[in-house]
């Protein structure tokens, strides 16, 4: 199946870009914005489109263009979420969850979520949804090997039918096998895209709408540590080792429709300019954990992994959301002062289950959670000369108690030296599955009245040619976290309970992290280190002293040129700290006391190259693991990747 479809990467490209243009010579335009530099006319040259006229914009319409080079940040990114990982650890199988290493990479939004935060990582939100604009079709073709059977593959095309509209259409699939029972992983991310805007841009619109849906078989990790740890030649066969669950399976699906668009009052662009604008946003989730074997064995005995059961077999734990989101401003802009946006926003979400609950104390666990939050806020913009600035504030003028004030600053003293400094206090609602959650294990359904999560966050970065660097400090108050709370006995029976709790002491959080390049010729020694600290009574955020990661390596042309390859060799390393438990009844991390995890290098070694806009990607990870002692774990009970060999490629094709 993977050669078909590597087949298919390959071929089908190949043959929609070589097909031969039958236009007749008196509908070529050469002097238009988007000729193709293969359109030809005897004694006329074409114009050739340069590479800014492919854009890519955000949602906060922050622009950059098409990048097909190949470097060691681009290498970095060659994994199915497509970002740098660093400060993330992933587990054994690929798209599992990932384990937080840097806190900082933690995202806030005011308004409450689902929650299931460990099944989103490769769900994409509103903002990381891109926007194009090209000269001529673009498409990007991205493969990668997986663990054992299954490929990953991300598949784009967009392109200008004028220089008003473009459309763009992506899908992103991922199926790995994984080491060891029950671990299967199946995803899919579809994305269309639209933008569109007049000739004088008095109206712009951005639009999209994403499916997507993540699979994960859940094991529950391996049962006997001790085995994994004895190297024994046995156990190197993973699919030997035992694991709580056999056949259960986690799966959450989302469908949105969204566009953000602006209309210019002025019909003509000047100094003074005055918008109306609009943002929409319409989503819904769905969440289930299915189990039909509710027993787990260890070691021949039964053991009732999380707790009593309302049901002796079939646990299939539903959960429904729906969110509506309506912005609507006025933005007034300034040549000289700037752009200040005015606005009111309604917020509408519907967290449900099918039935309503009654414990044997009379309690009431309701079927769903309703909210409905109007906020007034504003916005300003500035950029002159070597300032570049946005703040924000908004507050709730209904019951609820919400409040965001987002201010970042920006001084670019150079082409090659940048100031960034950034505020940020969020008096944030908890997510709804803190509040709200029932499932067919009885200590695993609840009803709360959290208080809201107040976040402060202070921080700093410097980018120059000497070194890059950043600090962040953070106070949290009222902090809202996933406990195990299992009594003695049940911890003997290897039974698991997580429970919501909320921390009523601050708990204070500092970040330094730094990286710098140096070029010795034609080898490289790329370096990021980072140094966290944390101030608390009791250890409820847990994070690893240090990380770092450095990369040696060697990069030179070939064949006359045709060729660029880099090799080398990458360190992973973080001291052992407890790292948060994983627990897949509800789809969370959670803070535990007892195992550390940490202290254990990984080496990865790697080859890559490109051939004009192709890049290929040839990776041994973790090759230590070959002769190491079998110690490393991404979580309790869920080892990391042992060495496996991954192929993958980046392919570009755009005229």
């Amino acid at each position: 199946m993977r050669i078909f479809i590597f087949l298919y990467l390959l071929v089908i490209p190949t043959l929609l870009f070589s097909q031969e243009k039958t236009s007749s010579k008196s509908s070529l335009d050469m002097n238009s914005k988007y000729s193709s530099i293969t359109d030809t006319v005897k004694k006329k040259k074409a114009k050739i489109a340069k590479i800014d006229q492919y854009q890519i914009i955000t949602l906060e319409h922050d622009t950059t263009y098409v990048d097909t080079s190949l470097t060691i940040k681009s290498a970095y990114k060659q994994n199915h979420l497509r970002k740098d990982l660093f400060g993330l650890l992933e587990f054994s199988n690929i798209g599992q969850p990932l384990n937080v290493l840097q806190y900082s990479l933690t995202n806030f939004s005011p308004y409450p979520e689902i929650g299931f935060s460990a099944m989103h990582y490769n769900y994409l939100q509103p903002d990381d949804i891109r926007y194009y604009s090209a000269a001529t079709p673009l498409t990007e073709l991205f493969f990668n090997t997986t663990i054992n059977k299954g490929q990953n593959v991300d598949s784009f095309i967009t392109l200008n039918t004028s220089k008003n509209l473009n459309f763009s259409i992506a899908y992103r699939g991922l199926r790995s096998e994984g080491d060891y029972i029950n671990q299967l992983v199946s995803s899919g991310n579809f994305r269309f895209t639209t933008s569109y805007a007049t000739t004088e841009r008095r109206y712009a619109l951005n639009a999209h709408f994403t499916f997507q849906d993540n699979s994960n078989e859940e094991n529950g990790g391996i049962t006997t540590p001790e085995d994994f740890e004895s190297d024994n030649p046995d156990f190197k066969n993973r699919q030997r080792l035992q694991v709580y669950l056999t056949d259960a399976k986690s799966f959450l699906k989302g469908k949105r429709l969204f566009f953000d668009h602006a209309f210019r009052v002025n019909p003509k662009n000047g100094n003074n300019n005055l918008y109306i604008n609009h943002q929409f946003n319409f989503e819904n989730k769905f969440f289930e954990y299915n189990q039909p074997t509710v027993l787990s064995t260890v070691d021949g005995q039964q053991v009732q992994r999380f707790g009593a059961s309302y049901t002796t077999s079939g646990i299939n734990d539903q959960t429904r959301f729906e969110r509506l989101y309506n912005k609507v401003g006025v933005a007034y802009e300034n040549s000289l002062l700037g752009k200040f946006n005015f606005f009111v926003d309604d917020y509408r979400s519907n967290y449900k289950y099918d039935r309503i609950l009654v414990d044997k104390s009379g309690g009431v666990v309701p079927d769903n959670l309703f909210l409905q939050i109007n906020n007034f806020g504003g916005q300003y913009e500035y950029q002159k000369n070597k300032w570049n600035g946005r703040f924000l504030y908004t507050r709730s003028i209904t019951n609820q108690s919400l409040s965001d004030l987002d201010a970042k600053l920006r001084y670019t003293l150079n082409e090659k030296i940048q100031f960034d400094f950034k505020y940020r206090n969020v008096n944030k609602l908890p997510n709804n599955n803190y509040n709200l959650y029932q499932s067919s294990y009885v200590e695993y359904n609840w009803s709360n009245n959290f208080k809201n999560e107040k976040i402060n966050t202070l921080g700093a970065s410097v980018h120059t040619p000497w070194l890059n660097a950043e600090v962040q400090y953070t106070v949290l108050n009222d902090h809202l976290y996933f406990k195990d709370v299992s009594s003695p006995a049940q911890v003997l029976a290897q039974t698991q309970i997580i429970n919501p709790e909320q921390y009523g002491n601050a708990i204070n959080y500092l970040e330094i992290k730094a990286s710098k390049e140096f070029k010795f010729g034609k080898f490289a020694l790329d370096n990021t280190l980072l140094y966290q600290k944390v101030d608390q009574s009791d250890l409820i955020l847990n994070v690893p002293d240090f990380v770092t990661r450095n990369t040696f390596y060697y990069s030179n042309h070939f064949f006359k040129k045709a060729l660029f390859a880099q090799t080398g060799i990458v360190f992973n390393y973080f001291t052992k700290f407890y790292g948060n438990g994983y627990n897949p009844v509800v789809g969370e991390f959670f803070v535990q006391n007892n195992k550390e995890i940490g202290n254990y290098p990984l080496f990865d070694l790697f080859i890559d190259a490109r051939i004009r806009q192709t890049r290929f990607y040839l990776k041994a990870e973790h090759i230590n693991a070959l002769f190491s002692k079998s110690d490393y774990y991404s979580a309790p009970n869920n080892p990391y990747r042992d060495f496996v060999i991954r192929f993958g490629l980046v392919w570009n094709f755009f005229q």
